[in-house]
């Protein structure tokens, strides 16, 4: 199917320019957080780590129930919802950090409510674009979503820098939560493509139950989930608090960092690209050895490398995300359930994110025990092995796309 074929289906354009105004937000907002944060008068790394912790943790404890919530009350409606709500909560942040005070109280309770919204929209999210296309159009779908929401994060964290060092982290702050609210909006207004399931009998735990069973049923899904548990471990450590301290000490505070996530943006934008063309016979394979690219990115961070290097391997860990994004939402999509979608969705989120903030708590204490250079390469080997050990399970090596929809066992 032609790009222009898919663009012609009804929504898809409203959803992909929506895709694009948060992903703005999704680029600037945490250059802006992370900076800002450090820039308190008792700004520190641990500081900020509790801050992004907050988010992950009740991202965590949401997930599975946001799965629930979005199969029951309609997909395109909790994400309209919970945009506009995460762009309400974020203004309050917005407020403290104009006068320059935030308390810890505030950075906990505004990010852990992100966080609980996130965990909704996520699962949430994932059932939407195929509600608006066809089968066959899903990996391109796919592919051009990716497409344009990485064009939106590229422009947010190319500006990240000048906007924060030039108008304060409360301007791009400001933007970030405004970018939210108007992409819910726009979501919102088609939220009759998804809608409300059928009642049942079924309590909200009968519903949680029987997706865990479905996402237990493919052992490839948690075999590459457990994996992940320990990659984002590392790269949330390494890019979201280690990061931006080594931009700090060894070169141009937020503009050097945003320079880097800038290159990670921009390998987005080639990984979506080639996700167009791309059709691997054993798409779960080609992806964990793709994979290698962080082992390499915290890698460049250590000593550290040259900040061209930090970009490079930044960009080429970008292709690797997005190719992930498209391949496996479109595996995802193809394989698993319709009706149960959401419930694997919100798993998948929360296996995959459960020591986010473990990584996040352990980045400042463990950098100081072990030195920085040494806790990054110790990161960058817990990656490769996390890498190595899928590979081991055939149903991760032999999983295709060609095989019979829906099988309850890969």
């Amino acid at each position: 199917m032609l790009v222009k074929e898919v663009l012609a289906h009804k929504y898809v354009k409203r959803l992909f320019i929506a895709r694009f105004i948060s992903n703005y937000g999704n680029g600037l907002g945490p250059i802006a957080i992370a900076f800002g944060v450090l820039a308190l008068p008792n700004g520190s790394a641990n500081l900020l780590g509790i801050a992004l912790g907050s988010t992950a943790v009740c991202f965590l404890i949401m997930a599975p129930f946001g799965g629930v919530i979005a199969d029951k009350y309609g997909r395109a409606r909790m994400v309209g919802l919970t945009d506009m709500l995460a762009g309400i909560i974020l203004f309050v942040q917005v407020y403290f950090f104009a006068i320059g005070d935030v308390p810890l109280l505030v950075l906990i309770l505004v990010n852990g409510g992100f966080g609980i919204l996130w965990g909704v929209f996520w699962p949430a999210f994932a059932g939407v674009l195929p509600s608006v296309l066809p089968e066959e159009a899903l990996q391109k779908g796919n592919a051009i979503n990716s497409l344009v929401a990485n064009a939106g994060i590229i422009l947010g964290a190319a500006s990240a820098g000048f906007l924060v060092s030039g108008f304060g982290a409360a301007t791009a702050l400001a933007i970030d939560a405004i970018s939210f609210f108007v992409s819910g909006v726009m979501i919102f207004t088609f939220r009759h493509v998804t809608p409300r399931a059928e009642i049942t009998e079924n309590t909200v735990f009968d519903d949680l139950k029987h997706g865990w069973q479905v996402f237990r049923s493919f052992r490839w899904i948690v075999v590459i989930v457990i994996s992940f548990s320990f990659i984002v471990m590392c790269w949330a450590a390494a890019e979201s608090v280690l990061g931006p301290l080594i931009a700090l000490e060894h070169f141009n505070g937020p503009k050097s960092w945003s320079f880097v996530i800038t290159a990670e943006s921009a390998g987005l934008i080639v990984g979506a690209l080639i996700a167009l063309k791309i059709k691997p016979k054993f798409p779960m394979r080609f992806l964990m050895i793709s994979s290698f690219t962080i082992t390499f990115y915290i890698w460049t961070m250590a000593k550290p490398q040259s900040l061209l290097l930090i970009a490079f391997g930044a960009f080429l860990f970008g292709i690797t995300l997005d190719l992930w994004g498209t391949l496996w939402s479109t595996a995802l999509q193809r394989k698993v359930p319709r009706d149960s979608l959401s419930r694997v969705s919100s798993f998948d989120a929360m296996g995959s994110m459960i020591f986010k903030p473990v990584g996040l708590a352990i980045a400042a204490p463990l950098s100081v025990l072990f030195g920085i250079d040494n806790f990054l390469l110790i990161l960058a080997g817990i990656t490769a092995v996390a890498i190595l050990v899928p590979l081991l399970d055939p149903t991760v090596r032999n999983m295709s796309y060609q095989d019979d929809l829906n099988l309850s066992q890969q």
